[in-house]
């Protein structure tokens, strides 16, 4: 009977209520997107405000650890959101979630920087981000699943998906606004006090959004349940510790979240602090390009979704994974080649090598006020901020670290050869003059910048992006039962987001420094996403024909 009443809505038009809560839902997920990815876009640039001077490798590891640490608690703040979205329902959940999102976000704008109240700067930051990341842990599974649950069987995939599209709207919102504040200011008046207006402009947000979810009523299929005594009053015993539940939350995890994971945050936030940091592109000419490129693809994600609901979300998904891993490699190195075409003649007209003893590197990830850093950390940093290649080579007897430059002079037409032994202000001096008597360009030049090529190269990126993540939503909801669906879905996908996606910046940052070679970062969304293309061809099945109003494992 469930499976007819389905059918017959199938074939109804959108209704006005499916119309209200897609809208309504998307609305205060966009805001709270774009909370979020304030400061991941600003993260390179809080490194100078809010983390120690010195080794600017570690301050923008600190930067993206801080950025990282939001992620991480997302799970949390699933389980403890998610429980409450099972026991007392979808609506109130989220309406939590995003004051705790605005209010955080709201506070960020009023923070003292380094300089003022010296390390309490990052430990609150930090502290603002936890409870940034437990608030959007609650937020997307709540969003998705009220969607979802509001839908016709046969538009679930579509009307997700426009869940699907908010993180980039929110990502777009705000590039667009810190992008206006610094075309509109100078670049001491934004650092000063510039930066704060993205977070101030929050509130007002946070009270559109507050109104607009005011007016939803509370999902059908989870009213239908209640009234039927079916909720789960244990929801997290329910979901991650009975057979077959716990089974499909890790295979959820493994099998589909964690690749869409690294393939989202490789397609937007790597390739831009790609094109920032290593390529030397200004910030505007890269929002610009990044902010074409989400204007562009983002559609996509409405029209995978919409696929997904005729022809199913698994195999999208995978072969977004797959396309991606196979092809991440030729794609930022084309980036090279058409963003900052002098980077790459330089690379391959010059030969640098550091020679040193592997055990006395270390690879970094949190870096905190008693961690050290040796000559030869210090040395792979020069080279790695620098955006260039090093070739690692066996220690010299007697000496800790010894890095060499050998190039032809472009203006002499001669074979230079400069070399340095250990790490201080001299020998940082010699390696920067080898550099610029080489012709080592420290800025791309727009001029020589193929706008068209680069464009077409981040819209494939962002392809992979919404082929992933538009059908997630939707196949998310149809693999977990009605009474412990917000809980059990909320936990794979926060993991697989927070923890390896929202991960990647910081991971391949260091795996950049510590291997010397600027393409090496990608290794880590490549294997990633290659494992949840095995994983979940073997051992996941498709779910767009399930009824959700009365599904049970």
């Amino acid at each position: 009977m469930a499976l007819a009443t389905a059918q017959v809505a199938d074939k109804t038009p959108i209704s006005k209520e499916e119309r209200l809560v897609i809208v309504a839902s998307s609305v205060g997920t966009v805001f709270e997107w774009y909370d979020f990815y304030l400061y991941a876009t600003l993260a390179p640039f809080f490194a100078a405000l809010f983390f120690p001077k010195g080794n600017e490798t570690a301050a923008l590891l600190s930067a993206f650890a801080a950025y990282a640490a939001g992620f991480l608690v997302r799970p949390f703040g699933a389980l403890v959101f998610g429980r409450i979205g099972d026991l007392i329902g979808r609506k109130y959940t989220f309406l939590v979630t995003i004051v705790v999102m605005g209010l955080s976000t709201f506070a960020v704008g009023l923070l003292p920087t380094f300089q003022t109240i010296g390390w309490w700067a990052p430990i609150i930051m930090v502290t603002l981000r936890l409870f940034q990341g437990l608030a959007l842990g609650g937020e997307y599974g709540g969003a998705a699943t009220y969607v979802a649950e509001h839908s016709a069987h046969n538009r679930r995939g579509y009307n997700t998906a426009w869940i699907q599209t908010t993180a980039t709207v929110g990502f777009f919102l705000a590039l667009a606004i810190i992008g206006g504040c610094r075309y509109g200011m100078t670049k001491e008046a934004f650092s000063t006090w510039g930066w704060r207006i993205p977070f101030w402009v929050s509130i007002v947000l946070l009270g559109v959004s507050i109104w607009i979810r005011l007016k939803l009523h509370e999902s059908p299929v989870f009213l239908k349940i209640k009234s039927e005594g079916k909720t789960s009053k244990a929801p997290l015993t329910d979901s991650f510790l009975k057979y077959p539940n716990n089974k499909y939350a890790l295979l959820a995890l493994l099998g589909a979240t964690m690749g869409q994971g690294v393939v989202w945050y490789t397609g937007q936030f790597y390739a831009l602090f790609f094109l920032q940091i290593t390529l030397k592109l200004d910030f505007l000419t890269t929002y610009m390009l990044i902010g074409a490129s989400l204007l562009l693809g983002t559609p996509f994600f409405i029209f995978f979704g919409w696929l997904s609901d005729h022809i199913g979300r698994l195999k999208i998904i995978l072969l977004g994974c797959l396309i991606a891993a196979l092809t991440y490699f030729p794609l930022f190195k084309a980036l090279t080649h058409y963003v900052n075409p002098a980077l790459e003649t330089f690379q391959n007209s010059t030969v640098i090598n550091v020679a040193a003893n592997p055990k006395d590197e270390s690879f970094t990830l949190f870096v905190m006020p008693n961690t050290k850093f040796s000559e030869v950390d210090r040395v792979n940093d020069f080279f790695a901020k620098q955006g260039l290649n090093f070739n690692k080579v066996a220690q010299e007897p007697g000496k800790n670290v010894v890095a060499s430059i050998e190039g032809k002079n472009p203006t002499t037409g001669q074979v230079t050869v400069t070399r340095v032994e250990g790490w201080n202000a001299a020998s940082e001096t010699a390696l920067k003059k080898a550099l610029t008597e080489l012709g080592y360009p420290k800025e791309a030049d727009k001029s020589k910048v193929n706008y068209p090529m680069t464009l077409l190269i981040l819209f494939v990126m962002l392809i992979y992006v919404t082929m992933v993540y538009g059908p997630i939503a939707a196949f998310l909801v149809e693999l977990f039962p009605t009474n412990i669906r917000y809980t059990s879905m909320s936990l794979p996908y926060h993991i697989g987001n927070g923890w390896f996606g929202g991960m990647l910046p910081l991971i391949a940052t260091a795996i950049v420094a510590l291997k010397g070679n600027i393409y090496y970062g990608l290794w880590y969304p490549i294997i990633v996403a290659l494992l949840t293309v095995v994983i979940g061809a073997i051992f996941l099945k498709e779910t767009k024909d399930r009824d959700i109003s009365t599904y049970e494992h």
